[in-house]
C-alpha cells in the first residue's frame, strides 16, 4: 500500500534489502527485551543498506513507529560518533514525509474522497515524537474525509506486553480507558492506526480491521 501511495505521488520507491540476507530489522523488540548487543547487531545490518541512499541524500521513511523512532533515538545512542547513526536520525514516517510534500506544495494528492468517518488512533511513539498530528493532516488531504482523533493513551498493547499472561488483565483495562470504547461507539466508520500493536488490540479488544494511514490512502487512490 505505501509503495503505491508513494508512486502515486511521484516517487521512486526502493525497498532497504542485502540481497540474500533475510529482512531487515530496526532492533527494537531485542531493546524491549533488553538485549542490547542482539539490538546493535540488527542496527548494524540496516544501516549498512541504508548508507547509500542516506549518503546520496534520498528520503528514507518507514511504516512503524516504532522502528522509525528507534533510528532517530536509540540508534545514535548506540553508535556515538558514527555518520551513517547520525544521518539515520532523520528517517521519518511515511505519513510525516508526505504530509510536509503536501505542505510545501510539492506533491499533488491523487486520492479521492472516502464516504464514512474515519477514527484515527495515535501510537505512543508517534505522540511522543511530535509525529501524529502530521498523519492526521496527511489523512485531512482526502477530500471529504471527516477525520476524527481518538483522544486515547496507550492502546495496552505495548509491543509483545499485552501477549504476556501476566499484563492481559492490565492490557485490556489500559485499552477500555478510551480506544476501545471509542471504536465501539462508531461501527460505520473506519479504524485507523499506524502501529501493529495498537492495530492488534483493536482488533482482539474490540473485534474491527484498523488500517495503517497507507492502507487507507491506497484505498483512496
Amino acid at each position: 500500500a505505501a509503495v503505491k501511495v508513494l508512486e502515486a505521488t511521484g516517487h521512486a520507491v526502493q525497498v532497504a534489502a542485502i540481497a540474500g540476507e533475510r529482512p531487515l530489522c530496526c532492533g527494537r523488540t531485542y531493546l524491549a527485551a533488553g538485549m542490547v548487543e542482539e539490538a546493535k547487531v540488527e542496527m548494524a545490518r540496516t544501516l549498512a543498506a541504508l548508507r547509500p541512499h542516506l549518503e546520496a541524500g534520498t528520503p528514507v521513511v518507514g511504516l512503524e513507529p516504532s522502528c522509525a523512532f528507534t533510528f532517530r533515538d536509540e540508534c545514535p545512542a548506540l553508535f556515538p560518533g558514527d555518520a551513517v547513526a547520525k544521518s539515520a536520525a532523520g528517517i521519518q514516517l511515511a505519513d510525516q514525509y508526505l504530509a510536509a510534500e503536501v505542505r510545501e506544495g510539492r506533491v499533488t494528492v491523487p486520492w479521492r474522497g472516502t464516504p464514512q468517518p474515519v477514527l484515527v488512533h495515535g501510537h505512543c511513539h508517534q505522540k511522543a515524537f511530535g509525529a501524529f498530528d502530521a498523519t492526521l493532516e496527511l489523512l485531512r488531504t482526502i477530500p471529504g474525509a471527516d477525520i476524527q482523533s481518538i483522544e486515547s493513551g496507550c492502546c495496552g498493547m505495548a509491543g509483545a506486553f499485552g501477549h504476556e499472561r501476566e499484563h492481559y488483565e492490565a492490557s485490556m483495562k489500559m485499552g477500555e480507558l478510551a480506544l476501545l470504547p471509542a471504536v465501539r461507539s462508531q461501527p460505520g466508520a473506519a479504524i485507523c492506526a499506524s502501529g501493529t500493536s495498537c492495530r492488534q488490540q483493536i482488533a482482539d479488544g474490540a473485534g474491527r480491521t484498523a488500517l495503517h494511514p497507507m492502507r487507507l490512502l491506497a484505498e483512496a487512490l
